[in-house]
């Protein structure tokens, strides 16, 4: 249990690196960098064959994910988008395709309409603000991600980033759920012996 001193450190450490995060990301060249990462993640760490995969709706800076999503289709996954609820809740994810109706969602997100399908995903596409080789991750600050994988402990988790955003330690506590892996425009980085990336092909 850490004290209210430790807590008051790590959030500030957070800002921080946020700040630093936002900044390096801003600066990332973004052409070509979302088909780069999906060809590194199809040749170094696919999903598993059938798994149900939840990616993300890209906004801002953010590295483009959809040209994974299109060629995991592709493949014969089945999809899946979350919607963000109100703060202290875990993330509920709906089925998707490419062409479904899309809702505007809190804080400029893009998410499934309300009436879509309910899905538990296998295999969970993670956006964020930084990385570091111990697969810790940084979020934005709402713990949504951290809450939903914690009820997720049986998916495997794979972060995606601009190669720009690794920190050399990203500060993080006892409830910030590690990664498996990262994947960037220059490779994938596995973290955890679980993540064998073998789509059983």
């Amino acid at each position: 249990m850490t004290s209210g001193g430790d807590d008051a450190r790590l959030r500030a450490a957070k800002v921080v690196a946020r700040e630093e995060a936002q900044a390096r990301r801003a600066q990332a060249p973004a052409e070509g960098t979302g088909p780069a990462l999906a060809a590194h993640v199809l040749r170094e760490a696919p999903p598993p064959a059938g798994a149900v995969v939840a990616g993300f709706w890209p906004m801002g800076h953010e590295i483009d994910v959809r040209p994974l999503l299109r060629a995991l289709a592709g493949r014969g996954h089945a999809l899946c988008l979350p919607r963000t609820p109100r703060r202290g809740l875990p993330l509920d994810f709906r089925a998707f395709a490419f062409g479904d109706p899309m809702d505007k969602g809190p804080f400029g997100t893009v998410q499934p309409r309300a009436d879509a399908q309910p899905v538990v995903p296998g295999f969970v596409v993670v956006p964020l603000l930084a990385f570091d080789r111990a697969g810790r991750r940084l979020g934005y600050g709402g713990g949504y991600y951290d809450r939903t994988l914690a009820g997720l402990p049986g998916a495997a988790t794979l972060g995606v980033a601009f190669a720009c955003q690794e920190m050399q330690e990203v500060p993080a506590g006892p409830l910030d759920a590690p990664l498996d892996a990262v994947a960037t425009e220059a490779g994938v980085m596995r973290f955890r012996v679980a993540f064998s990336g073998d789509d059983g092909a």
